[in-house]
């Protein structure tokens, strides 16, 4: 059973920084999996904004957060991060950590959990973080 825990996240002015962390706990030692962040903002639908593959160390980012987003893995203490810079009041939401179920179709050339296309972050069911809330303030 994988098991999936979030901290971080709070209030900050726009501009300011904030970082998101996602404990995993329940994959075998050294299985190369995808993980991912996903946000949803009041009356939005929940997005995809970040993947990352431990295979590779490579991630894939929306456009609305390339740049400025920074998806990484402490292997050692089984957690993946959100580092999140110059934020925007349109950054608001609850954000949430994701691993998919039954694993993830990488591409090959880049080594990249895809956001977008047949395998994308967000066509597949996926185990849930409790969820964080992140608020930017003009």
């Amino acid at each position: 059973q994988v098991t999936l825990v979030q901290s971080g996240g709070g209030s900050v002015q726009a501009g300011g920084s904030l970082r998101l962390s996602c404990a995993t706990l329940g994959f075998p030692p050294g299985l190369k999996h995808c993980m991912a962040w996903f946000r949803q903002a009041p009356g939005k639908e929940r997005e995809a904004i970040a993947t990352f593959y431990t295979g590779s160390g490579n991630s894939d980012y929306a456009d609305s957060v390339r740049g400025r987003f920074t998806m990484s893995r402490d292997d050692a203490k089984s957690t993946v991060y959100l580092q999140m810079d110059n934020l925007k009041p349109e950054d608001t939401a609850m954000y949430y950590c994701a691993t998919p179920k039954g694993g993830c179709s990488v591409e090959t050339a880049t080594g990249m959990w895809r956001l977008s296309g047949p395998n994308a972050a967000g066509r597949r069911p996926q185990y849930w973080g409790q969820g964080t809330q992140v608020t930017v303030s003009s």
